[in-house]
């Protein structure tokens, strides 16, 4: 057995110019790309830090997401909108009795018959929206005083209104 040592079956493989090249290209480009590769986590690092931020200016340092915050939102605004909704019919209601009250009223004073002076007479209209309502005349003569009511329907009246009443009405309906 002596001091020879035995030739392994294959030769060590020597290193070609070409393989060295090629390996050191693979190498740089996984370099680069690993630099590539750690700049977009960092960018995308600072982008998720700035969306946070917003996220907490939005929900005031609450614990839920967006999402969450976004549907209790959508809550409270259909809640707004049934509460708009109820206030609506609450005025739909009070036009209604609005319209019924007794909204326009006016006097003409005038002096009934020649003789008497003063103007003490004096026809008073009380109507509503939709000139319905009631016409009352005061006739003051020197030893009398006579009233008269007429009723009026949608600007009708239950007998014919003489020309103060109807000067009454039309003021009322002025205002």
């Amino acid at each position: 057995m002596g001091g020879n040592l035995p030739v392994p079956p294959h030769p060590l493989p020597t290193h070609e110019p070409r393989l060295v090249s090629l390996a050191l290209g693979v190498a740089l480009a996984a370099c680069a790309l690993a630099v590539l590769a750690v700049a977009v986590t960092l960018a995308t690092w600072q982008r998720l830090r700035a969306l946070r931020r917003g996220q907490q200016a939005i929900l005031g340092g609450s614990t839920a997401d967006v999402v969450d915050f976004a549907v209790s939102l959508q809550g409270r605004i259909d809640d707004l909108h049934r509460a708009v909704d109820e206030v609506a019919a609450g005025l739909t209601r009070v036009d209604r009795r609005v319209d019924g009250s007794v909204t326009n009223t006016s006097v003409v004073r005038y002096d009934a018959y020649a003789d008497a002076g003063g103007q003490q007479s004096a026809s008073f209209a009380f109507l509503d929206t939709n000139r319905s309502g009631t016409v009352v005349t005061a006739i003051q003569g020197r030893d009398y005083a006579r009233v008269y009511v007429k009723e009026l329907e949608r600007g009708k009246p239950s007998l014919a209104l003489s020309p103060e009443e109807a000067e009454a009405v039309e003021r009322a309906m002025a205002r």
